[in-house]
């Protein structure tokens, strides 16, 4: 068994693969690199060949229909050999002297009975066009250094989510609740992370940044027009994260109030976007998408719906819309989101 394997899913990925897998490379000889290309139409199979040539004991190039990002992360995980399970965008990178200490501790988890469910360690915005870097710590929620449970957790600001950049799970943990990701839809990394969460029973926090995440690509699906365009995708994904979780039943506390923040952020960035869209089909979406929340458990939509964030953005009448939106947009410049 490998220590940990790094998925890659690669879409079109060819101009800018090479600094994501060169950065994984540094981690060691006791890793497995899976390149996912996702039906690409440029050279990223070429190339992705030609890395595994240059490194079969480390890197497999796995070529497969498109099927969207969380296709590639399913092909990955089913074949994955390693005892933990990380994916790396193909446009992103990890920090070389983060992941020596990062690396250290997993070696040591392949020794033990019960390895850590979840490693934990920060992620740096890079914003290439502001030349800008902001990196996000948990430094104030976890105690670190050290084997922790979600009782031992304390308080997240609304920065601070985990997201997939920050997080590294034990491979089986994953195969064991038979995670899947729908295909051929953005926004699955929410999935990724959310679903597993009631399942760990250990984590261990790093501070270090782990993670680089690149942004200022053109489409990039993080940018703002994108997401407008793409808003059925994140509903589709809130619905499956409202399905796949009953948050209200979860113990210990503090991860509940952890998933109900979560899933209450998922329904404020709908409620922006659909509203910053403004159509009569988007006041419909919208109404129904807390409509489907209130069926599930009236319980959690009375607490979400209730949330400061979504009081905010859902007062009714156009006044009610432009202050809403107008409260998104002094957010984004306070704490620093695309």
């Amino acid at each position: 068994m490998r220590t940990i394997t790094f998925a890659v899913p690669c879409y079109n990925s060819a101009e800018y693969m090479d600094k994501c897998i060169e950065s994984l490379l540094d981690c060691g000889e006791d890793i497995e690199i899976i390149i996912v290309n996702d039906g690409s139409t440029d050279n990223t199979a070429e190339k992705a060949d030609a890395w595994h040539q240059k490194y079969p004991d480390i890197i497999r190039a796995i070529h497969k229909e498109n099927g969207g990002h969380g296709s590639a992360v399913n092909t990955g995980l089913a074949n994955a050999k390693g005892l933990y399970y990380k994916v790396v965008d193909s446009d992103d990178w990890l920090d070389a002297k983060s992941m020596g200490d990062i690396m250290a501790y997993l070696r040591k988890q392949s020794e033990v009975a019960n390895p850590t469910d979840l490693v934990i360690a920060n992620y740096v915005y890079e914003k290439v066009f502001e030349n800008t870097r902001t990196e996000i710590r948990y430094n104030n929620v976890f105690p670190e250094n050290r084997v922790f449970t979600w009782s031992d957790v304390g308080s997240f600001n609304h920065s601070q989510y985990l997201l997939m950049h920050s997080v590294i799970y034990r491979t089986d943990l994953l195969l064991d609740i038979n995670l899947q990701l729908p295909e051929h839809c953005f926004y699955v990394d929410n999935i990724f992370v959310y679903v597993p969460l009631p399942h760990v029973r250990s984590m261990y926090y790093i501070d270090m940044p782990m993670y680089r995440y690149f942004i200022g690509r053109e489409g990039q699906s993080v940018n703002e027009s994108v997401m407008m365009n793409r808003i059925d995708q994140h509903l589709r994904v809130v619905r499956e994260m409202i399905d796949d979780v009953d948050v209200m039943s979860l113990e210990p506390r503090r991860l509940r109030k952890y998933m109900e923040s979560y899933l209450s952020m998922m329904m404020c960035i709908a409620s922006v976007f659909l509203r910053m869209r403004n159509t009569q089909e988007d006041d419909r979406k919208l109404a129904d998408i807390w409509e489907y929340l209130k069926r599930k458990d009236q319980s959690l939509y009375r607490r979400i719906r209730s949330n400061v964030l979504n009081l905010g953005t859902n007062i009714p009448t156009e006044l009610g819309r432009k202050v809403g939106l107008g409260g998104y947009h002094l957010a984004q410049r306070i704490f620093h989101f695309n």
